[in-house]
């Protein structure tokens, strides 16, 4: 790397808040690009950390910050679409990281980093996610020359203090009047700490070995859905029956939910649930990583009604250390 300077898009969010104090404490210092500085101050407590106001989608503005970093980490992405100007699946997941990578070709930047999913795919049928997710995936490998290496991670579900897997099931079983109904309670998944995510893409950041790699990210076990869930509702002292769905009602449930404000559930996710998320070959004890359990993490935060409190509270104690 040219210089110890990160240009980090997408981290004011769960992975990126890791991420950013992560590399911080190993010496990078970290410029975090956003539209609006004035929502994630909290972040400046860190002095290591600088929040720069910025378009993402504006190419100027992604060189011009571009040329002062010695790499470029991309975590920008969405789970449901909002509207076909600036929350659709094609021009975050797929638009945006040619974008960023052909900006970062232009402003010389030697390293690459960019976030991806367990079976992203181009030529994925039906879920738009998956697909604009692979599409992006191979436009930035496509951008990837002998001065720019590239890196691209694919984990499996996410968890951690502040996740939106955990919580947000915590949050559905809490409002469920008498029993859960749950679509897709098949779907397998090796849920991967985010801690762990973060630790691989700063590894991958001093190892050559990583360049032109789509590295999958999983945990040390794998569940069905089913079981996660009864699991967090174990964990947040909950006694109420979780129902498993059939295909057709949770395709009826996916329609009617993707209805609602929020869209806690789409026929989008639908689709991607129809792919385990599990690895094929797990890349963190590659990187020398170990992976860890979830059981080890997921009680110290789910079983808190407070879970904004309790991200909080994380948030201070990591900035303690």
């Amino acid at each position: 790397m040219k210089n110890n300077t990160i240009c980090l898009l997408g981290g004011t969010g769960f992975v990126g808040y890791h991420l950013a104090n992560r590399l911080t404490h190993q010496g990078y210092t970290v410029n975090i690009l956003t539209r609006r500085r004035e929502r994630h101050r909290e972040l400046l407590v860190n002095p290591a950390i600088r929040l720069i106001e910025a378009d993402v989608f504006n190419t100027h503005d992604l060189r011009q910050n571009f040329s002062v970093a010695g790499a470029v980490i991309n975590l920008i992405g969405i789970l449901n679409e909002r509207n076909a100007k600036e929350g659709s699946f094609a021009r975050v997941h797929a638009e945006l990281p040619g974008l960023i990578a052909d900006s970062a070709a232009a402003a010389e930047i030697p390293r690459l980093l960019h976030m991806s999913a367990l079976h992203a795919d181009s030529a994925e049928p039906d879920s738009r996610y998956l697909r604009t997710k692979g599409e992006g995936e191979d436009r930035v490998h496509a951008a990837a020359n002998r001065d720019l290496r590239v890196t691209s991670f694919r984990p499996s579900v996410i968890f951690g203090p502040g996740d939106s897997f955990f919580n947000r099931f915590a949050a559905l079983l809490r409002a469920a009047p008498l029993f859960f109904p749950l679509a897709c309670p098949g779907s397998r998944f090796a849920p991967v700490y985010v801690g762990d995510v973060a630790e691989a893409f700063c590894k991958a950041l001093a190892d050559d070995a990583t360049n032109g790699q789509r590295l999958e990210l999983c945990g040390p076990d794998n569940y069905t859905l089913k079981e996660l869930v009864v699991y967090t509702r174990d964990a947040i002292g909950l006694k109420k029956p979780v129902i498993g769905l059939g295909d057709a009602l949770s395709r009826w449930q996916a329609r009617l939910l993707g209805m609602l404000p929020g869209k806690p559930f789409t026929l989008d996710n639908y689709h991607s649930l129809q792919h385990d998320s599990l690895c094929t070959v797990n890349a963190l004890p590659s990187l020398g990583i170990t992976p860890t359990s979830l059981k080890t993490i997921v009680p110290t935060y789910i079983a808190d009604r407070n879970l904004r409190g309790r991200f909080r509270a994380f948030r201070r104690m990591a900035r303690r250390k």
